[in-house]
This record gives structure tokens, C-alpha cells and sequence, in this order.
């Protein structure tokens, strides 16, 4: 036994780490290396960290404290990855909001987050301007950033300039709404850095990668999972405004991109490019996909035409981050259908509607622990407390574990259909439909019936270069896989179908069609 013999005060030896501290560390280690591209801006580590200090100073001029709410409301660009680090920097909470919210939708997370200031493109001013909220926040173009972040007499900061703490909230992580009005969960330094770690060890990130990022910075996939990560380590970065097909498969071979994370819906659409059989995409070696699930066929046809791409699939929510499980690529053959396995920072229980644990191979809900997790929701006492328990989070994810660890993902518990007090799992409808070589898209809920309470209704959208197709056709072809309660009572074809930003099929709107 080790005594003090001085008998003075033990040292703090906590290490509190904060998301802004991923990139002053970066600085440090990768200097000159290029971090960000966006058009004809590139920034190097060393470039990027001062900017984003410069950033930090700029948004305490404008008369916020810490601990104000920040929203930005915007396209991909390095001054919207600028505006999240300089509000993590300065101890501001960043509020990403998805710009294709317009009027009430809008209106209702900036007064939910009681958003302090509005950072919005040029061509957005308006639309927050319009609502109740934005009319009465000060309001700036994300362009008026650039001037301090390019200053080249930035100092340093210094210390104690900027007191901020892993314990302090960095984000309101607002969840899709895909089924019901958006939360914000509460999400601190140290639950993303958590999760920034487990993202790291768990999807073969390198410093050599050169990775496209294409979807909205405003969904916590493609910031969380990806890009902040991808900083961590070293890697050569470029951010795209959006996800155009042909436009990607150009730039991956033209920049022999070696790295790229999608949701299915672009997958779809890369496959089905005309282009994807004459690019040269020898470079690409990790393709990771998410958000959504991934039609089989589609997974099929990727991995015949690049043999030597590696798939992972990161499922998660934005609760945790968000990711909770990956399925690598090595794993694919024997668990095609898997979400995979818990990351390292990531604790699973699955458990019946009493919240017992149920036996392997068993459906359940799975629940989550971990330092990742969020704080709860923000002005949602209610909500919190029906989606936690004791240190437990509800997921609202129906799934089955094997005897090796491997999570299949049978539905979201509110998209199971109750059809005659008989439950359909509407995934299981839809990857029947989906083996139609017809079918670009589909998607299946349970729309209000008298007769059925909730009547199976496919919604699919056609190949334009595909012989026409039928709703007989559709109900033959599903009659001949599945049990006659999970035949749709109706198909209805559509030109598209609704999506966030993200790519991400919004259920609710078919639901009230």
C-alpha cells in the first residue's frame, strides 16, 4: 500500500476531451496534410484548426454565451463543418436542422431548441425569416463566416479562452421524424467522442483514405460516423453538396476515392447508373451504407460488378450517435441480412413487450447502454422517461440475436403492421416486392382500414427502362413467397417516394396518403 507522504491534495487526472479537441489535436499531428476539400477551398489540418478558433470568436462577438443553442440550417459545405467545430470550440450548442424543413416544421425546432441564432445559406434566409420563431432570432448567411476563417493574424487560443468540458452538451441531435414529430436528443462532448471512438475502431478508418462525403452534414451518419472520425485519424476529406450519381462516379475515379458511406436510396441509384459499368473504380476499396436498409438485389449487383469492394453495414440511431452495430465486410456472406455486431462502446439487451430478456433467436425490442447515448430529449420530460429505463434506452427496433452476437433487424416496432390482430413485418413485404426486376423502390406500411385496423399497402416506384408491371403482378409474385396475410390489400404505383435530405423513407407521409 502506497501512501502520500506529503500529504497534499491527489491530482485531477481526468481527461476531458472535447469534439473541438479532435481537430486542435489533428493540427498537431498531421499539420500540412489536407483535411477538407469543398470546391476550390482546401483546408490543411493545421488551416482548418485555426479557423475554426477564428469561428469560436466570431460567434461570441455576436452576444451569445455559453451554452446558447446555434442552429444551422444549410447545405454541405466546409463552412457548415466549420460552424459545428467553432460552436464546439466555444462551448455553443450546435442545432443541426434539415433543410428541407420549411414554415411550421421549421418553426417548430427553433422554438423547441430556443435557438439564440440562425446560421442559413443565402437562399434560405427567407424561409426562416417566415417563420414565428426565426422572425424574432438573429439570422446570418453561413458566408459571413468565411472572412474570419480565412484570416491569416488568428491566434491561438488561449488558455482558459474558451472553458468548456465533456460534460457539457455539444449538439441537439434532432431525430428524423420518420414516425413522429422530431425530439432533440441531448448530446454532450463525451458521448460523441464515445462515439467518434467506437466509429474508429470499428470501420477500418486509415490516414491514407480519401472519402467523399455526400450526404447532408445535418444527419449525424454522415458527421458522426464519418467525416469527424476521418478528421481524428488523418484522412484526406471531400464534401460534396449533394449526392448526384454520375457526378460521384466521376469523382471517384477522377480523385480515386477509395472510401465512401451512402444510405440504400443512393446505392440504389449508383447501381442502376449507366455509368457504374464504364467509371474505372479500381481505388474504391470501402463502401459503407446505412440509415435505411439495403434491398438485397441491389447488394448483390454491387458486389458482382466490384468484387474487390468491401461493404459495411452501420445501423444505429441518432440517440446513440449514432452508431450502434456494424456488419463487416468479411461477415457479409454468412449474414447478408445482419445489422452485425455492437461496437465496442455499445452494451445490447433484447427484451418483450414486459421488458424480460428473450432467449437467442428470439424478437424482441433491443435496448442500449453506453457512454454514446444520449442525455435524453430536450423540453421532452415526457419522452425521455418512456424511452429510458434505468440506464437503458428503448430503441424502438424489433430484432433477433444468434448464439455469435450477430443482430437481424426485423422491423421498427412502430412500423410493424397489425393487419386483422395479425403482425406483418413490413421489411420482410418489401424485399419480396423488391426481387422484381421492375421495381426501382418500395416501400410498405399499415394504412388505417376498418376491416383490417391496418390494411398492407405497397408503394412502388418503377424502372423507366423496364417492361410496365402490374398490381397483379406485384400480389402474384408476394402470394408465391409469403403467408396470405402479408400480401398487400393494395399497390399503389408513385413516381417517388417522400424522403428526408438523407435519402431516408418517411413511412408517416405514405401512412396519411
Amino acid at each position: 500500500m502506497t501512501t502520500n507522504e506529503t500529504n497534499s491534495p491527489a491530482p485531477d487526472l481526468h481527461f476531458s476531451s472535447t469534439v473541438a479537441d479532435i481537430v486542435r489535436r489533428s493540427a498537431g499531428r498531421f499539420g500540412t496534410d489536407v483535411a477538407v476539400e469543398f470546391g476550390d477551398r482546401i483546408w490543411t489540418y493545421s488551416a482548418l484548426d485555426t479557423a475554426v478558433t477564428a469561428v469560436a470568436r466570431e460567434l461570441m462577438s455576436l452576444g451569445v454565451q455559453q451554452g446558447d443553442r446555434i442552429a444551422a440550417y444549410g447545405k454541405n459545405s466546409d463552412l457548415y463543418l466549420l460552424l459545428y467545430l467553432g460552436c464546439a470550440r466555444a462551448g455553443l450548442i450546435h442545432v443541426p436542422v434539415n433543410y428541407q424543413l420549411k414554415n411550421d416544421e421549421l418553426d417548430y425546432i427553433l422554438d423547441n431548441s430556443g435557438a439564440k441564432l440562425v446560421f442559413a445559406d443565402a437562399d434560405l434566409l427567407d424561409a426562416v425569416a417566415a417563420t414565428t420563431t426565426g422572425a424574432g432570432v438573429q439570422s446570418k448567411d453561413f458566408a459571413t463566416l468565411l472572412e474570419s476563417a480565412t484570416a491569416t493574424d488568428t491566434a491561438p487560443a488561449g488558455t482558459g479562452e474558451f472553458d468548456v468540458v465533456d460534460t457539457d452538451v455539444a449538439q441537439l441531435l434532432y431525430t428524423s421524424g420518420t414516425t413522429s414529430a422530431p425530439k432533440g436528443a441531448i448530446m454532450t462532448h463525451r458521448a460523441l467522442v464515445h462515439e467518434y471512438m467506437s466509429a474508429l475502431m470499428n470501420l477500418d478508418f486509415a490516414p491514407t483514405d480519401r472519402v467523399v462525403h455526400a450526404l447532408p452534414l445535418y444527419h449525424s451518419a454522415q458527421m458522426h460516423v464519418f467525416l469527424i472520425p476521418l478528421l481524428a485519424i488523418g484522412a484526406h476529406n471531400i464534401v460534396v453538396p449533394a449526392p448526384v450519381p454520375d457526378q460521384l462516379l466521376a469523382l471517384f475515379e477522377e480523385r480515386e476515392i477509395n472510401s465512401f458511406f451512402a444510405a440504400p436510396t443512393v446505392w440504389v441509384a449508383l447501381a442502376n447508373s449507366p455509368d457504374l459499368d464504364t467509371r474505372n473504380l479500381e481505388s474504391l476499396r470501402k463502401a459503407y451504407y446505412g440509415a435505411s436498409i439495403m434491398p438485397g438485389p441491389v447488394l448483390a449487383k454491387l458486389r458482382q460488378r466490384l468484387p474487390k469492394l468491401g461493404f459495411y453495414n452501420c445501423f444505429g440511431q441518432s440517440e446513440m450517435g449514432p452508431l450502434c452495430t456494424v456488419l463487416r465486410p468479411e461477415e457479409h456472406d454468412d449474414h447478408a441480412s445482419s445489422a452485425g455486431r455492437s461496437v465496442f462502446f455499445v452494451e445490447t439487451r433484447v427484451v418483450d413487450g414486459e421488458g424480460n430478456d428473450v432467449g437467442v433467436g428470439e424478437q424482441g425490442e433491443i435496448l442500449y447502454r453506453s457512454p454514446q447515448l444520449c442525455q435524453g430529449y430536450w423540453n421532452k420530460p415526457e419522452a425521455t422517461a418512456e424511452a429510458f429505463d434505468n440506464g437503458w434506452f428503448h430503441s424502438g427496433d424489433l430484432v433477433t440475436v444468434d448464439e455469435s452476437g450477430f443482430i437481424e433487424v426485423i422491423d421498427r416496432v412502430k412500423d410493424v403492421i397489425n393487419t386483422g390482430g395479425v403482425l406483418v413485418a413490413s421489411r420482410q413485404v418489401e424485399d419480396a416486392i423488391f426481387e422484381l426486376p421492375q421495381v426501382a423502390e418500395v416501400a410498405v406500411v399499415g394504412v388505417a382500414d376498418e376491416k383490417w385496423i391496418e390494411a398492407v399497402t405497397a408503394f412502388v416506384v418503377t424502372k423507366p427502362d423496364q417492361p410496365e408491371i402490374t398490381e397483379a403482378d406485384v400480389l402474384a409474385h408476394v402470394k408465391d413467397r409469403l403467408a396470405g396475410f402479408k400480401v398487400p390489400k393494395r399497390v399503389d404505383f408513385v413516381t417517388e417516394l417522400p424522403k428526408n435530405s438523407a435519402g431516408k423513407i418517411l413511412k408517416r407521409q405514405l401512412r396519411e396518403a
